[in-house]
C-alpha cells in the first residue's frame, strides 16, 4: 500500500513540483493550497506524512504544527517543515533540538533544496520506527 503523504503550501508552481516528484516515487499525494483546515484535514483523514511550509498566506505553518503535536491523534504523525526563511529555519530547529521527544518525527529542510535531500528526507521520516499507539 503507498504511503500518504499531504503536502500544505500556498504556491502553485512548488505543489505541482512537490505532486509529482513524489507521486513519480511511487506515494499517495494530497494537496492544501491553504492552511486554514490542515490541522482538521490531518485529523479527519490522517496522512503518513505531512510537509509543510512554514509560511502560508493565511495560516502559520508553525502553528499548525503545534495543534498537530497537541492532539493525541494527530502527535506522532511526521512533519517535514520547509521554509526559505533563514531565522526561521533556525528557530524551529532550536526549537526541534530544545524539545526532541515532543519533535522527534520533524525535520527542518531550507529552501531551496535538492530533490533528491527531499526524498531522501521523506524516505527516512517514513521508515523511521513511530512509537506503538496505545
Amino acid at each position: 500500500m503507498s504511503k500518504r503523504i499531504l503536502v500544505v503550501d500556498d504556491q502553485e508552481p512548488l505543489l505541482s513540483l512537490l505532486r509529482m516528484l513524489l507521486e513519480d516515487e511511487g506515494y499517495k499525494v494530497s494537496i492544501m493550497r491553504e492552511g486554514r483546515g490542515a490541522f482538521a484535514s490531518v485529523q479527519e483523514n490522517p496522512p503518513d506524512l505531512v510537509i509543510l511550509d512554514l509560511r502560508l498566506a493565511d495560516a502559520s505553518g508553525a502553528d499548525i504544527l503545534e495543534s498537530l503535536r497537541a492532539h493525541e491523534g494527530t502527535a506522532e504523525i511526521p512533519v517535514i517543515i520547509y521554509t526559505a526563511a533563514v531565522l526561521e529555519a533556525e528557530t524551529m530547529t532550536n526549537l526541534i533540538n530544545g524539545n526532541p521527544m515532543r519533535y522527534r518525527n520533524v525535520a527542518v529542510l531550507q529552501k531551496p533544496f535538492e530533490q533528491d535531500a527531499l526524498l531522501e528526507r521523506v524516505r527516512q521520516m517514513l521508515t523511521a520506527p513511530q512509537p506503538l499507539q496505545s
